[in-house]
Parts: C-alpha cells; structure tokens; sequence
C-alpha cells in the first residue's frame, strides 16, 4: 500500500508544473572541474530526439543542438546557430534583465537520472551577483520525440528578488527560408502569419516547413491568461525565434522571492515531427505524447461514462428527480452520477439542501451504489457565500477590487463572494472539498466557478494587502498556483479521485491547456445549448473538440451540455465518445429501447476502449475546421496497430456517402463494421484509406469499428 501511494504520488510529482519528484529533497552533485577555457556539453534524448547543452566560456549557458532523429532534421546545430535568438531562457530581475547567454551564469552542478518512462537532466547554474541559483530541468519520455524543460528559481541572497518577463525557452529553430514557413495556432488547428503572439488559448502552435514537412509543436504549460508565446518567423531569413514565456502586458506576471525561497515555472514540451510522415504525423505524435505527458492519471480503459444533472434540472434538483435519474442512469451504462449546483445548502459550505433532499444524500448514495455507480458533486472553489462561517471567520481573504471592496460574481444563486486562492483561504477550500469526497465517498467532483478572472467579464486578480501576494501583478499568477495547491492537497488524500477543473474556473470561455491539466484530470470544457431540436447541439461541440484535438489530450475535455433524451441520440452517442464522455438532459423521457441502445453501445465502447488504445490518434476529417449543416464531419481514433473508431456525422448534407482519406494510417488490411447497423462494410488497405474510402451515408450518423486482419 506505501509502495503504491509512492508511485502515484511520483505521476502527479511528473506532471504538476513539470517538477519531478527527484529534483527536491537531495543535494546535487559537484561537477568536476574542467581545464580553464573548456566547453561544457550535457546532451538528453532518446531515439527519436535529442538536445545538447553547452557551457562556453564568454558566450554563456545556450542550446547548441536540437535534433529530430526519426527525420534527421537538425532544428538547431552547431553551424546554423544564431546567438541572438539563443537566450535558452531569460528574466528581468530587480529591474535587470539576464539571459543564459547575456549573463555570467556558472554551472556548479548536473543531476542525469533514469525515470520510470524516460530520463532527466537538471542543469544548476548561480548567478553570484544577485544570489540566484537557476535549475533548469530537462525531460524526455521513451518513444515520443519531445524535450520537456522548466526552470526552478531559488533566491540564494540576503535580499528580496523581484521578477519579471520570464521567458522559460529561447531557441532560434532551423526550419528553412521565411517564405516556405508555416504556423497553425490556436490550439494547432487555425492557419496565421509567422510572426505571431501567442495568448491564453495558444496552448499548442505548431511551426513547420510546407515543402518539407519537418516541424516543432509547442505545448506550454503556462496556466490560462498568463501564457504567452512570441513566434519571430520574419526576425531571421533562415530561423524562426522561439519565445515561451508568461505575459508581460495583458495579465502581466510579476513573482517575489524571499532569501531562501523558490519558484518553480511551468513546463513547455518542444515536440518534433513531420507532417504526412507515417507516425511521424503530428496526428500521431501530439496525442500519443500529450497522452503521456500532459495527462495527470492515464487510464488505459479510457475516462468514465458521466451523467450530470445541470440541465434541464439547474438548481431544482431533488431527491425524487434524482432516485429516478439514477434508475435511468444505470439502465444506460453510465459509470458516475453527478449532482450539480443545487444539492448544498449554500456555496461553500457542504451542509446539505434538506429542502431538495429531505434525507441528505445517503440515500442517493446507496442508490447509486446499489446500481454499480459512483457519485460526483459539484462544489465551488472560491466563489462563496457571505453567510457562511468560511467567509465571516475570514473575510479578510476575498479578493478585493481596485478600491478595496469584496470582489463578487453573479451566479445562478446570486452574487456570491470570491475568495483568494493566494491567500490562506486555499487551504479551507481544500479540507472542504476533501470532507465532501470523505462524507459522500465520491469518485468525481466538479470544481466550479471563479477564481482568477470571470469568464463573462467581471474583473481579474486581486488588489488585497496582507495575502501571498504583493501586489495586483503577483496576484495573478500566484492565484493559478493556488489552484493548483488546492488539487494537490486533495490528491494527496484521494489519489483516485476525479477532479473536473471547469472553464469557468480557469477563467475563459471554452478554454484548456496544459496548465490546468497539470493541476487536474477533466476540464469541464464549454456549455453548449442543446435545450431542444434546432441548438447548437453536437455539432457546435464537435466544433469546439476538432479545434482543440491536434493538441490537447481529447480524453480530458468534458463538453457540456449535450442532453441524452433528445431524438438524435445516434448523434450524441457518436459525439460523447470523440472526448470525455459525459450526458446531460432529463433521462426520464427516454424510452426503455432508448435506455437499452444507449447501454448496448455504451458496453461495446467501454470494451473496445479497454483493449484498443484510441488515445494514440486523433483524425479530425470532412469539415472540421468548420463544422456546417450542409457539410459532412467526423473523425478517427486509431491505435498504432489500426484498431479503432471512425465516427462519420451527415448532418443536413445533400449527400449519401463520406469519402474518408487517412492518408497516415498504420500499414495493414483492416476490416470495417458498421457499430450502427451491425453490417461488415468491407476490408481495405491502407493504401486504400490514402486514395480515399467511400462510406455509405444512408443513416445521419455512422460508427465503424476498424480493427487490423493483418
């Protein structure tokens, strides 16, 4: 049992800001002297990827090669490199700017070590001057061709450190001439210029060469508003400057150290490929990579089936509603049900509504355990009421606005106050929510609401005195951090909880990155209307997870609100399992043959996942970089062995077949079977699937089960 909590402890260590478990607690080792005027080289990679550190004397601490090895591309290289766009990492400090290579850094010492999936280098450098010692960490997995780096700050001196423009990566990547450069932003799925911005939803970019196909995706980990990335396409007629850095003018990113304290940055992942390359497709490589990596627990038989009560119930929900929903739940298939907003007696507080539920939610408890569920709640992080004993203990730990008065938030239950999570208030969140896990023994919960900046407009950050932070500017990252020592805290006594960090709480409409996943499991993605016949409906969640997709893990986005009892339930079905799968909507009215389709593809789901790691893959195909009424969608999800989904949406399209084109699919002969109709639809090729696959469209929606005959 000690064993195992060591090694899930060890994961989340992994994936939380990048930090690894054997960075803390050890002194490094001394490095040996060398001759005076001697390069120092450190080299991290595997098969697929490596890069080479060095230490120069009179030109500073820099990247001096990065190169893919499945292609043979040298992204950078001793012959090619420009100085002036290799930094390798940069701040303002005190006022002062440092670089790696503008700065007297020295290397004192070198940590190499083997990991469960890969290896890491962390490089120590000081710099004398100011009293500040440099970690930077670099990590590599087995079988993905990525290089992950973070840097850890610690104020060595007797005085205070103020920081600003913290760059974490500064490269000059070699990719060709300007003019055959190319970028895809926002998520990797939108085409733009080469000389770009990145703000809160660039996530991932993706810069390549068109003619050769040869590129780089970036996955930083910079957390929601404060991310930003500066790709420099037009700076250099052979390079593309790289910048991955926290903002320094919209949510402007300031952090304090005090002697003797440290600050450990957010990861970024540089992740090679080539486009139309077999596996080295990046809609191979990026899934596989985010899968591992940026997936804070990997379940190999896939994310549970949830239900959730939000619509149409909202705030009525009740004890009777929900005896029913479970009934009707469990018929379906569904693995955890979810009592939204509604079940508490006031935010922030987990006393039970005994109006709503006469008996508390014991006896939702058992009936969801009687039907082989789980239970989830919803439970909001920061945004509580004023009547509670959290806030009048401690109302000195709201956030305050620019005049100093309580900053609020309207909710579906009125304004309720936000409380800081730089303050000492994260650590009552995080009892609270652990006592709910405890008292309801739950497998999932839904963390709500605002916490930095409202989704809807109202203000970010906070102007208090006397919290972590000191002053607006450090409030806002440092209210992130506190997010994510809330989970941390919960995780370290539920380590197999669930915990959906909502758009609502990272701040931003429809948002995820790698920031948020870092610090939870789900993100509660969007709220999409599907009231009625005639919403935005599946289609418009389609369009949010196929923008999404070419980087972020699909298996963490929960894209509310799609309703399970409307007629179209082939279309909800095909498009719950492109993601998370998770359902909505008054089960009640479902029929009894409509419960039993539901469990019947629901089972073979859950079974194909088990064995098939669909994870590997996503194939975005027909239009879907905008979905349309008039035009055909879908995608697939393929293991490396063939094995998987193809999931094929008509719409209102004048059309009775999909022409399917995969042009990177795993070699082989592969059988198709129509999960639909239950009817063979043929075996074909891979060669097949590059010149293009006609499939039938004679239903609205179609699900093919391709699996590998050898």
């Amino acid at each position: 049992m000690e064993n195992n909590k060591r090694i899930l402890l060890t994961r989340r260590q992994v994936i939380q800001n990048g930090v690894l478990l054997s960075t803390v607690g050890f002194a490094l080792p001394a490095l040996a002297q060398d001759a005076p005027g001697a390069n120092r080289r450190w080299t991290i990679g595997n098969d697929r990827v490596n890069r080479t550190m060095v230490s120069k004397p009179g030109v500073g601490f820099y990247t001096e090669s990065f190169t893919d090895l499945a292609t043979g591309a040298h992204l950078i290289s001793p012959a090619t490199l420009r100085m002036n766009l290799a930094g390798e990492f940069s701040f303002d400090c005190n006022g002062r700017s440092y670089s790696g290579t503008k700065s007297p850094f020295e290397v004192v010492s070198i940590h190499p070590a083997k990991t469960d999936n890969g290896d890491s280098l962390i490089i120590r450098l000081v710099l004398r001057e100011i009293g500040l010692e440099v970690a930077v960490n670099y990590r590599c997995y087995d079988g993905h061709p990525a290089i992950r780096k973070h840097l850890i700050l610690r104020n060595t001196g007797s005085g205070p450190l103020k920081f600003t423009h913290l760059r974490i990566e500064a490269l000059g990547l070699s990719l060709g001439p300007e003019n055959e450069t190319i970028l895809n932003a926002q998520y990797g799925a939108i085409p733009r210029e080469i000389f770009y911005t990145g703000r809160s939803e660039d996530a991932g970019l993706l810069v390549s060469n068109s003619r050769t196909g040869v590129g780089v995706a970036i996955i930083t980990e910079v957390p929601g508003y404060m991310k930003r990335t500066e790709i420099g396409g037009w700076s250099d007629a052979e390079h593309v400057g790289l910048g991955v850095l926290y903002d320094t003018d919209l949510m402007p990113f300031e952090r304090g150290l005090a002697p003797g304290e440290e600050f450990s940055t957010a990861a970024v992942s540089l992740i090679t490929y080539r486009n139309g390359d077999g596996f080295h497709d990046p809609r191979w490589v990026l899934p596989s990579y985010t899968a591992k990596a940026v997936v804070r627990r990997v379940n190999q038989h896939g994310p549970p089936w949830i239900y959730n009560t939000w619509e149409p119930f909202e705030r009525g929900i009740n004890h009777d509603v929900a005896l029913h929903l479970i009934e009707a739940a469990a018929a379906m298939g569904m693995d955890v049900f979810t009592i939204d907003d509604g079940w508490q007696q006031e935010y922030g507080d987990n006393r039970v509504n005994l109006t709503s539920f006469p008996g508390g939610l014991q006896p939702i408890q058992d009936a969801v355990k009687a039907k082989g569920m789980r239970l989830g709640l919803w439970i909001p992080m920061a945004a509580i009421g004023m009547t509670t004993d959290e806030y009048r203990n401690h109302p000195q730990w709201a956030t305050r606005d620019m005049e100093g008065n309580t900053k609020t938030t309207g909710t579906k239950a009125g304004a309720k106050a936000v409380m800081c999570l730089a303050s000492p208030f994260r650590d009552l969140a995080a009892d609270r929510i652990n006592d709910a896990i405890e008292r309801f023994n739950l497998a999932y919960v839904k963390l709500d609401l605002t916490t930095i900046f409202n989704a809807y407009g109202e203000a970010p950050g906070c102007w208090a005195q006397g919290h972590f932070h000191h002053n607006w500017a450090q409030s806002l990252n440092a209210i992130y951090e506190g997010i994510a020592y809330v989970t941390a805290k919960v995780y370290e006594k539920h380590p197999d909880v669930l915990l959906d960090l909502t758009f609502e709480l990272w701040g931003q409409k429809h948002i995820i990155d790698a920031g948020l996943l870092a610090a939870g499991d789900l993100d509660w993605m969007s709220n999409v209307d599907d009231r009625k016949p005639g919403s935005a409906g599946p289609i418009q969640a389609r369009q949010l997870l196929y923008q999404r997709a070419p980087t972020m893990p699909v298996e963490t986005m929960l894209i509310g609100n799609i309703h399970a009892d409307l007629p179209t339930i082939q279309e909800t079905f095909a498009t719950a399992i492109g993601s998370a799968p998770l359902l909505l909507g008054d089960l009640r009215k479902l029929s009894a043959g409509d419960r039993q389709w539901f469990h019947e593809k629901i089972s073979w789901f859950k079974k194909l996942r088990m064995h098939t790691p669909i994870s590997e893959s996503f194939f975005p195909l027909g239009s879907w970089r905008q979905t349309a009424a008039d035009k055909w969608d879908g995608f697939a999800r393929l293991a490396r062995s063939g094995n998987g989904i193809i999931v094929l949406f008509r719409n209102q399209a004048e059309t009775d077949s999909a022409v399917v084109h995969i042009e990177v699919m795993a070699p082989g002969r592969f059988a198709l079977r129509s999960e639909i109709s239950d009817k063979q639809m043929g075996v074909f090729t891979s060669d097949d699937f590059i010149r293009g696959i006609a499939i039938p469209l004679a239903a609205p929606v179609e699900v093919l089960e391709v699996s590998a005959t050898g």
